[in-house]
Parts: structure tokens; sequence; C-alpha cells
């Protein structure tokens, strides 16, 4: 596993990845040879890789050189005025513009964007490598790679990562939506020095699904099969089953009541259940736990409705033996949605803008209320989507990149803006000053 060559496959740490054994936990198992051997255990890996000396998840120490680069790169003294002002808002000629209450970098964001420019510094002649997006961010990436930082190449057909060029003793950071545990693995074997920003709200979510391994339960995760995160998560439950919504949740409750047609329900979810998966088997212990950057309000849904499923197979007294369910909603998730549901509330707003990269789940759901709303709205990752003067490129919540003509209006105009945990304040900054510009070149005409 060493050296070039290195890879790990999309086989190995996609959830489509088919883990042999029915679970992780460390227990024993026959070999060939009749011997007992103790499986591969995720949760004693972690443990033991917490404890190594080339293992770092805390920072360095050079909190006051990134302060800098931080203020330079991503602050903005416009959205510094609305944060500031009683009002939340700031007007420029005939636009006014109302910010959300929460928005843009969350805490797990600002320490992970942290830690990563921190290894840059602590090894100045090391090559460092990174093994997907730091964060769903193109400038913030960008920011790491004009750093000298390396992203591991995928295969666009298979989605394989071709850790091939990571030597023995280069760096390797794990972004902050985590790794799957066999990147980690690999990465520890080749004596790699890791350097792990990921969430702590993703590390709980992580727990949560080796306490239901532990309890002999299939961790039914709310999320995107093939999100960053969700593979990660994947990795470290034993069972699993991954439901993007209700609907899913529903086609798995009526499996669970009635049974049906086992060959159509792993066809159905060929990409999003662990290896070995038997629906006829594994459904009747369930823990349910949420990639964090899901609708806290689709989440609690689905957990409630799952629960109600079970008590209705196995009766209210014996619920408790069959579902487990842990609270891994990510705090600045559900801050920025509930920001978002105040502010699309305000009747004087024209129209909303967020501001986020294109594929961060988390910003999809703010432009998911808006729309929900019915209230005009705008996902746009950066500033050249205002190609031409009233003309708009922007994304819906459900991923269609269109075109707007005349999304301006003349005369006075109050706007909405949002922005993803992943969005530094001076992207806002760059979408506003374009607006601003556009709408006096309107106003004149």
């Amino acid at each position: 596993m060493m050296g070039m060559g290195l890879a790990v496959s999309a086989s190995t740490v996609a959830p489509a990845v088919r883990r042999s054994g029915r679970r992780s936990g460390c227990r024993a198992s026959a070999s060939a040879s009749g011997t007992k051997t103790e499986a591969f255990s995720p949760r004693d890996f972690r443990r033991a890789l917490n404890k190594s000396e080339t293992y770092n998840r805390r920072g360095f120490g050079h909190e006051d050189a990134v302060k800098g680069i931080m203020e330079k790169d991503f602050t903005s003294s416009l959205i510094q005025e609305m944060r500031d002002d009683p009002s939340k808002s700031v007007t420029r000629g005939n636009v006014t513009v109302r910010l959300a209450d929460s928005y843009g970098f969350c805490w797990g964001v600002e320490r992970a964007i942290q830690i990563a420019f921190e290894a840059r510094i602590q090894y100045p002649e090391d090559t460092i490598h990174i093994t997907n997006e730091i964060i769903h961010n193109p400038g913030v990436n960008q920011n790491l790679s004009d750093m000298g930082v390396k992203f591991i190449p995928v295969d666009k057909e298979t989605g394989a990562k071709d850790f091939g060029a990571v030597k023995p003793g280069d760096v390797v950071i794990l972004p902050a939506f985590g790794a799957s545990v066999q990147e980690m693995k690999l990465l520890s074997e080749n004596g790699n020095k890791i350097v792990d920003t990921t969430c702590p709200w993703v590390s709980k979510v992580w727990n949560a699904v080796d306490k239901y391994d532990r309890n002999g339960h299939t961790s039914v995760l709310h999320g995107k099969y093939a999100h960053e995160e969700s593979i990660a998560t994947a990795s470290f439950a034993g069972t699993y089953l991954i439901i993007k919504d209700m609907a899913e949740a529903e086609y798995v409750a009526e499996y669970i009541l009635h049974g049906g047609d086992r060959d159509a329900f792993l066809r159905k979810f060929s990409n999003a259940v662990s290896e070995g998966f038997d629906p006829d088997v594994h459904l009747d212990k369930i823990g349910v736990s949420n990639q964090t950057t899901m609708l806290k309000g689709e989440t609690e849904a689905i957990a409630k409705f799952l629960e109600g499923t079970m008590m209705k197979k196995f009766g209210v007294e014996h619920v408790a033996e069959h579902y487990m369910m842990q609270d891994t909603i990510c705090d600045a998730t559900q801050e920025r949605q509930d920001a978002m549901y105040s502010l699309v509330d305000d009747s004087s707003l024209d129209l909303m803008l967020v501001v986020g990269g294109y594929n961060s789940s988390n910003t999809s759901h703010l432009q998911e209320i808006a729309e929900g709303k019915g209230l005009p709205s705008f996902w746009v990752d950066n500033e050249k989507r205002l190609v031409d003067v009233n003309v708009i490129e922007h994304l819906t919540f459900d991923h269609q990149l269109l075109t707007t003509e005349g999304w301006l209006k003349p005369g006075p105009l109050k706007v909405g803006i949002t922005s993803g945990a992943s969005t530094p304040d001076k992207s806002m900054d760059r979408v506003l000053e374009e607006i601003f510009r556009q709408k006096a070149i309107i106003d004149a005409q």
C-alpha cells in the first residue's frame, strides 16, 4: 500500500462500498484455517490514531499568522456594517439590503481553514496533500492550491481517488467533511503526517453510528449518499442505509411493515447500503442519524416517522429495543436555517439572494427555504453570475441552472441576503457591490 500505485477506489470509500461482515465492531470471526481473527474496528482504529505522534487535529499554534490571512481574504467592511446595525441592513442608492441574523462561516469551517493554513506554516518544505475540498467554496480551495497544497485527483468515471503521488512522510490534510476510515487507515499505514480538520459535529455523527452498531442496530442516515460527509460516516457505521428524503423513508417504512420485493429494494438503494444488506433482516433494529447539513425539520420528521413505524411493527412497549435516535443536527446549520425562515417572513423583501458554493448541501437547503416561501430567490456562487446588467445566472435548490433577465426592477428595491456555512463574507460583499453597480445603471436609464 506504500508509495506509487497507492489508490482508493469508489468501491472502498463510497457509500456503495461493500464492507465484509454484519458488523464493524471488534469481534472474533473464523478464518479459512479455522482460527479466530479480530475484525477491523473503525472505533478502535480512531482511538489509536488519536494517540499517534503523526496525527494532529488541534492545530499548531500559528493562530496570529493565520488570522491576518483570513482577515485579508475573507472579511468585509460592508457585511460588518450590516452586522453592527440594529436593523441588520444597509442602503446604497435605491437598494436596501437586509442581512440574515445567522449566515456564512460557521465555527467548524473557520476551524478547518485555520488548521489547514497552519499546516502550511508548520510544514513549509513538506509536500502537502488534501483528500478533498476543505469546504465547498471555490475561493477557499483556491487559497490552499495557491499555498501549494495538492488535491488528491479523482477519476470522474469511477470516483476512485489516486493516492499514487502521496509519498511516505508527506503531510495529508483531511477536510472539514471528514474522510473515510479506509482513507485514514491507508495514510496511517503509508507513514503520512495526518492533519485532521474534520468538524466535531461530523465526528459526533460518527460516534452515534458507532453506538448504533455496538447495540446491533442498522444506521439509517438521512443524507445524500454521494456527499463526502455521508461517505465518511458510512465508513464508520456497521450496517447502514442512506435515505435522502421523506419519500424514501416512506418506502422503507412500507417494507418494514409489510415486506415487499427484496431485489427491488436493493436496486433502489444500490448505492446507499452496506455490503450484504438484507432488508428482511437488517430493518428490525434501526438507529437514525443525519448528514449535518440536511434540513433540521426534515430530519426530525423522518426520525419521528420511523419511530412511529417501529411502534406499529413491534408495539410501543418494545420500541426501545428496535429504535434509537441521537440528536446529530449541527447547531450552525440549524441557526442558519432558523435565520432564513425568519428573513423570508419579511413581507417587505422584493427578492432573496443566497450566496454559496454550488456543491454545498447546506446552501441548497437555504435556497429551498426561500423557494418554499414563494419568494423570488437567486442562488449564486460568486459575483460573476451577474453576467450582464439585469441578467443573472443562478441555481435552484434542486440544481437547475437558470438565466433570468430583468430580475432587478427600477426604483426602490429591498433585498434579503444570506450565505452558506462555507462562504466567506468577502463573497457576499462582491455580489452586493455588483448589484449596486448594475442597479445604478438601471436607475439612470
